[in-house]
Protein backbone atom coordinates (compact mmCIF):
# COMPACT_ATOMS: atom_id res chain seq x y z
CA UNK A 1 0.00 0.00 0.00
CA UNK A 2 0.70 4.07 -0.51
CA UNK A 3 0.09 6.38 1.98
CA UNK A 4 1.32 9.79 1.08
CA UNK A 5 1.31 12.64 4.54
CA UNK A 6 0.74 16.23 3.70
CA UNK A 7 1.06 18.08 7.52
CA UNK A 8 0.63 21.45 5.60
CA UNK A 9 -2.61 20.89 3.08
CA UNK A 10 -4.18 23.88 1.58
CA UNK A 11 -6.92 24.50 -1.04
CA UNK A 12 -4.64 25.95 -4.25
CA UNK A 13 -6.58 29.02 -5.36
CA UNK A 14 -5.13 29.90 -9.00
CA UNK A 15 -6.26 33.41 -10.39
CA UNK A 16 -5.31 34.05 -13.85
CA UNK A 17 -5.30 38.10 -15.12
CA UNK A 18 -3.44 40.07 -18.12
CA UNK A 19 -2.19 42.31 -15.47
CA UNK A 20 -2.02 42.39 -11.67
CA UNK A 21 -2.15 46.39 -10.71
CA UNK A 22 -1.23 46.96 -6.96
CA UNK A 23 -3.99 48.76 -5.22
CA UNK A 24 -6.24 48.31 -7.48
CA UNK A 25 -9.52 46.65 -8.40
CA UNK A 26 -7.79 43.45 -11.00
CA UNK A 27 -10.52 41.29 -12.29
CA UNK A 28 -9.84 37.94 -13.28
CA UNK A 29 -9.64 36.23 -16.34
CA UNK A 30 -10.14 32.71 -15.14
CA UNK A 31 -9.48 30.81 -11.57
CA UNK A 32 -10.50 27.74 -10.29
CA UNK A 33 -9.91 26.09 -6.24
CA UNK A 34 -8.27 22.09 -6.12
CA UNK A 35 -6.75 20.59 -3.04
CA UNK A 36 -3.51 21.26 -2.59
CA UNK A 37 -0.29 20.24 -0.63
CA UNK A 38 2.61 17.90 -1.86
CA UNK A 39 1.74 14.37 -0.21
CA UNK A 40 -1.59 15.46 -1.89
CA UNK A 41 -0.43 16.36 -4.89
CA UNK A 42 1.48 12.72 -4.92
CA UNK A 43 -2.02 10.49 -4.27
CA UNK A 44 -3.62 12.84 -7.29
CA UNK A 45 -0.81 11.84 -10.06
CA UNK A 46 -0.63 8.43 -9.27
CA UNK A 47 -4.31 8.19 -9.06
CA UNK A 48 -4.01 9.43 -12.67
CA UNK A 49 -1.49 6.72 -13.17
CA UNK A 50 -3.87 4.16 -11.96
CA UNK A 51 -2.07 3.47 -8.65
CA UNK A 52 -3.98 3.62 -5.18
CA UNK A 53 -2.75 5.67 -2.67
CA UNK A 54 -4.06 7.00 0.79
CA UNK A 55 -3.69 10.36 1.57
CA UNK A 56 -3.07 11.14 5.54
CA UNK A 57 -2.31 14.16 7.18
CA UNK A 58 -4.76 16.99 9.00
CA UNK A 59 -7.48 19.17 7.88
CA UNK A 60 -10.06 21.13 9.81
CA UNK A 61 -12.90 23.97 8.89
CA UNK A 62 -14.86 24.40 5.58
CA UNK A 63 -11.63 24.41 3.32
CA UNK A 64 -10.65 20.98 4.87
CA UNK A 65 -13.90 19.94 3.74
CA UNK A 66 -12.67 20.72 0.62
CA UNK A 67 -10.02 18.95 0.17
CA UNK A 68 -12.01 15.75 1.84
CA UNK A 69 -15.22 16.29 -0.85
CA UNK A 70 -12.61 16.96 -3.18
CA UNK A 71 -10.65 13.38 -2.78
CA UNK A 72 -13.40 11.70 -2.41
CA UNK A 73 -15.13 13.31 -5.48
CA UNK A 74 -11.91 11.64 -7.26
CA UNK A 75 -12.24 8.43 -5.83
CA UNK A 76 -9.01 8.89 -3.83
CA UNK A 77 -8.92 7.20 -0.50
CA UNK A 78 -8.13 9.41 2.24
CA UNK A 79 -7.65 9.36 6.65
CA UNK A 80 -6.75 13.00 7.66
CA UNK A 81 -7.02 14.01 11.55
CA UNK A 82 -9.78 16.87 11.75
CA UNK A 83 -8.64 20.13 13.57
CA UNK A 84 -10.53 23.08 14.82
CA UNK A 85 -8.93 25.73 12.73
CA UNK A 86 -9.39 26.21 9.29
CA UNK A 87 -7.06 24.45 6.50
CA UNK A 88 -5.73 27.54 5.05
CA UNK A 89 -5.54 28.63 1.55
CA UNK A 90 -2.97 29.38 -0.87
CA UNK A 91 -3.35 31.84 -3.63
CA UNK A 92 -1.34 31.08 -6.77
CA UNK A 93 -1.49 34.46 -9.20
CA UNK A 94 -0.29 34.01 -13.15
CA UNK A 95 -0.04 37.56 -14.56
CA UNK A 96 2.55 39.51 -16.66
CA UNK A 97 4.14 35.66 -17.61
CA UNK A 98 4.96 35.43 -13.66
CA UNK A 99 4.11 33.34 -11.11
CA UNK A 100 3.30 35.05 -7.68
CA UNK A 101 2.51 32.82 -4.55
CA UNK A 102 0.40 33.66 -1.16
CA UNK A 103 0.61 30.91 1.02
CA UNK A 104 -1.97 31.04 3.78
CA UNK A 105 -1.18 30.45 7.61
CA UNK A 106 -1.55 26.92 8.60
CA UNK A 107 -3.47 25.58 11.62
CA UNK A 108 -1.83 24.14 14.67
CA UNK A 109 -1.54 20.66 14.83
CA UNK A 110 -1.11 20.35 19.08
CA UNK A 111 0.46 16.90 20.43
CA UNK A 112 -3.43 14.92 20.84
CA UNK A 113 -3.77 15.66 17.09
CA UNK A 114 -0.50 14.32 16.48
CA UNK A 115 -0.47 11.16 18.43
CA UNK A 116 -3.77 10.30 16.50
CA UNK A 117 -1.97 10.61 13.39
CA UNK A 118 0.74 7.96 14.27
CA UNK A 119 -2.25 5.86 15.09
CA UNK A 120 -2.76 5.79 11.15
CA UNK A 121 0.17 3.46 10.38
CA UNK A 122 -0.32 0.84 12.80
CA UNK A 123 -2.00 -1.37 10.21
CA UNK A 124 1.35 -0.54 8.25
CA UNK A 125 2.86 -3.63 6.81
CA UNK A 126 6.87 -4.32 5.61
CA UNK A 127 7.37 -3.14 1.96
CA UNK A 128 4.73 -0.36 2.13
CA UNK A 129 5.39 2.58 0.78
CA UNK A 130 5.09 5.97 2.90
CA UNK A 131 5.46 9.88 1.28
CA UNK A 132 6.53 12.68 3.38
CA UNK A 133 5.96 15.56 1.56
CA UNK A 134 6.01 19.05 1.83
CA UNK A 135 6.53 21.69 4.73
CA UNK A 136 5.69 21.11 8.32
CA UNK A 137 3.52 23.46 10.46
CA UNK A 138 5.65 25.81 12.99
CA UNK A 139 3.30 24.01 15.94
CA UNK A 140 5.29 20.92 14.74
CA UNK A 141 9.14 20.04 15.44
CA UNK A 142 11.52 20.51 13.06
CA UNK A 143 12.52 16.99 14.01
CA UNK A 144 9.21 15.10 13.06
CA UNK A 145 10.20 13.84 9.72
CA UNK A 146 13.45 12.72 11.32
CA UNK A 147 11.01 10.74 14.21
CA UNK A 148 8.67 9.36 11.48
CA UNK A 149 11.22 8.12 9.21
CA UNK A 150 13.22 6.50 12.10
CA UNK A 151 9.44 4.57 12.84
CA UNK A 152 8.70 3.30 9.48
CA UNK A 153 12.06 1.83 8.61
CA UNK A 154 11.54 0.26 11.81
CA UNK A 155 8.14 -1.55 10.36
CA UNK A 156 10.10 -2.26 7.04
CA UNK A 157 8.29 0.35 5.23
CA UNK A 158 10.30 2.50 1.96
CA UNK A 159 10.46 6.08 3.02
CA UNK A 160 10.20 8.86 0.20
CA UNK A 161 10.79 12.25 1.51
CA UNK A 162 10.44 15.61 -0.01
CA UNK A 163 11.08 18.63 2.05
CA UNK A 164 13.63 21.49 2.06
CA UNK A 165 15.27 23.41 4.63
CA UNK A 166 15.67 22.27 8.49
CA UNK A 167 13.31 19.08 8.41
CA UNK A 168 15.77 17.74 5.59
CA UNK A 169 18.48 18.46 6.87
CA UNK A 170 17.61 16.62 10.42
CA UNK A 171 15.64 13.93 8.40
CA UNK A 172 18.61 12.54 6.29
CA UNK A 173 20.20 11.39 9.45
CA UNK A 174 17.30 8.88 9.59
CA UNK A 175 18.38 7.79 6.16
CA UNK A 176 15.12 7.58 3.93
CA UNK A 177 15.08 5.30 0.71
CA UNK A 178 14.80 8.39 -1.39
CA UNK A 179 15.23 11.86 -1.37
CA UNK A 180 14.52 14.52 -4.22
CA UNK A 181 15.94 17.84 -3.28
CA UNK A 182 16.74 20.18 -6.57
CA UNK A 183 20.09 21.60 -6.90
CA UNK A 184 19.32 25.06 -4.41
CA UNK A 185 18.38 22.58 -1.65
CA UNK A 186 21.23 20.49 -2.35
CA UNK A 187 24.05 23.39 -2.13
CA UNK A 188 21.67 24.63 1.29
CA UNK A 189 22.30 21.39 2.55
CA UNK A 190 26.01 21.19 2.55
CA UNK A 191 26.26 25.05 3.27
CA UNK A 192 27.70 25.38 -0.11
CA UNK A 193 27.59 26.22 -4.11
CA UNK A 194 26.42 24.18 -6.29
CA UNK A 195 28.54 25.18 -10.01
CA UNK A 196 28.19 22.33 -12.09
CA UNK A 197 26.93 18.93 -12.62
CA UNK A 198 30.26 17.67 -10.45
CA UNK A 199 29.22 19.14 -7.81
CA UNK A 200 25.63 18.16 -8.01
CA UNK A 201 27.47 14.67 -7.87
CA UNK A 202 29.71 15.09 -5.21
CA UNK A 203 26.99 15.79 -2.83
CA UNK A 204 24.48 13.91 -3.73
CA UNK A 205 27.03 10.51 -3.77
CA UNK A 206 27.81 12.22 0.13
CA UNK A 207 24.36 11.89 0.83
CA UNK A 208 23.78 8.26 -0.43
CA UNK A 209 26.89 6.67 1.00
CA UNK A 210 27.71 8.61 4.57
CA UNK A 211 23.29 9.05 4.92
CA UNK A 212 22.47 5.32 3.39
CA UNK A 213 20.09 7.32 1.38
CA UNK A 214 19.43 4.11 -1.56
CA UNK A 215 17.88 7.23 -4.13
CA UNK A 216 19.44 10.87 -4.74
CA UNK A 217 17.22 12.50 -7.28
CA UNK A 218 18.32 16.21 -8.04
CA UNK A 219 16.08 17.65 -10.13
CA UNK A 220 18.05 20.97 -12.20
CA UNK A 221 14.62 22.44 -13.85
CA UNK A 222 15.60 22.73 -17.83
CA UNK A 223 18.59 21.29 -17.49
CA UNK A 224 17.15 17.60 -16.18
CA UNK A 225 18.35 15.96 -13.05
CA UNK A 226 21.35 13.70 -11.62
CA UNK A 227 20.56 10.51 -9.74
CA UNK A 228 22.66 8.96 -7.66
CA UNK A 229 22.05 5.97 -5.92
CA UNK A 230 22.46 2.01 -5.66
CA UNK A 231 22.50 1.28 -9.68
CA UNK A 232 25.15 4.07 -10.01
CA UNK A 233 25.29 7.79 -10.98
CA UNK A 234 23.37 9.51 -14.02
CA UNK A 235 22.42 12.49 -15.90
CA UNK A 236 18.60 12.45 -17.28
CA UNK A 237 18.07 15.25 -20.09
CA UNK A 238 14.74 17.19 -19.91
CA UNK A 239 12.08 17.29 -22.16
CA UNK A 240 11.45 20.40 -24.58
CA UNK A 241 9.05 21.99 -23.97
CA UNK A 242 7.41 25.34 -22.63
CA UNK A 243 6.49 25.66 -19.01
CA UNK A 244 3.00 26.62 -18.11
CA UNK A 245 2.09 25.64 -14.77
CA UNK A 246 5.45 24.55 -12.32
CA UNK A 247 3.02 23.98 -9.15
CA UNK A 248 3.17 20.19 -8.69
CA UNK A 249 5.91 19.24 -11.25
CA UNK A 250 8.32 17.69 -8.37
CA UNK A 251 5.30 16.38 -6.80
CA UNK A 252 4.63 14.64 -10.28
CA UNK A 253 8.65 13.70 -10.36
CA UNK A 254 8.00 12.02 -7.00
CA UNK A 255 5.00 9.96 -8.17
CA UNK A 256 6.63 9.15 -11.47
CA UNK A 257 9.58 7.41 -9.58
CA UNK A 258 7.50 5.78 -7.08
CA UNK A 259 5.24 4.51 -10.46
CA UNK A 260 7.82 3.32 -12.24
CA UNK A 261 9.75 1.56 -9.52
CA UNK A 262 7.02 -0.72 -8.46
CA UNK A 263 6.58 -1.38 -11.78
CA UNK A 264 10.63 -2.24 -12.45
CA UNK A 265 12.38 -2.61 -9.34
CA UNK A 266 15.08 -0.02 -11.80
CA UNK A 267 16.40 2.99 -10.52
CA UNK A 268 17.67 3.95 -14.51
CA UNK A 269 13.95 3.60 -15.69
CA UNK A 270 12.08 5.04 -12.70
CA UNK A 271 14.32 8.06 -12.75
CA UNK A 272 13.04 8.74 -16.54
CA UNK A 273 9.97 8.25 -15.51
CA UNK A 274 10.05 10.95 -12.26
CA UNK A 275 11.79 13.54 -15.04
CA UNK A 276 9.42 13.06 -18.17
CA UNK A 277 6.46 13.30 -14.80
CA UNK A 278 7.74 16.60 -13.84
CA UNK A 279 8.15 17.87 -17.13
CA UNK A 280 4.26 16.73 -18.57
CA UNK A 281 2.98 18.89 -14.77
CA UNK A 282 5.20 22.01 -15.85
CA UNK A 283 4.10 21.83 -19.81
CA UNK A 284 0.30 21.33 -18.74
CA UNK A 285 -2.27 23.81 -16.68
CA UNK A 286 -3.13 21.15 -14.18
CA UNK A 287 -1.36 17.70 -12.63
CA UNK A 288 -0.07 15.23 -15.83
CA UNK A 289 -1.32 12.20 -17.07
CA UNK A 290 0.14 8.88 -17.88
CA UNK A 291 -0.14 9.83 -21.05
CA UNK A 292 1.50 12.93 -20.98
CA UNK A 293 4.09 11.78 -19.28
CA UNK A 294 4.92 8.49 -21.97
CA UNK A 295 4.36 10.79 -24.83
CA UNK A 296 7.94 12.90 -22.97
CA UNK A 297 9.69 9.22 -21.54
CA UNK A 298 11.39 8.91 -24.89
CA UNK A 299 13.13 12.60 -24.97
CA UNK A 300 14.71 11.87 -21.32
CA UNK A 301 17.94 10.77 -22.30
CA UNK A 302 20.08 8.41 -19.89
CA UNK A 303 23.82 9.56 -19.55
CA UNK A 304 26.08 7.13 -17.07
CA UNK A 305 28.50 9.36 -15.50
Amino acid sequence: MIYTVTFNPAIDYVVSLDAFNPGEVNRSQSDYKEAGGKGINVSRVLDRFGVQSTALGFVGGFTGKFITDYLTEMKIKHDFVSLKQDTRINVKLKADGEESEVNGVSPTIDEEAYKQFLTKFDLLRSGDIVVLAGSLPSSLSTSVYKEIVAMLKQKGAMTILDTSGAPLEEAIHASPAFIKPNHHELAELFDTEVKDDQDVVQLASRLHQEQQIDHVLVSMAKEGAIYVGKEGVMKLSAPKGTAIHSVGAGDSAVAGFIYSWQKSDNAEEAAKYAVAAGSATAFSKTLCTKEEVELLLSQVQVAHL
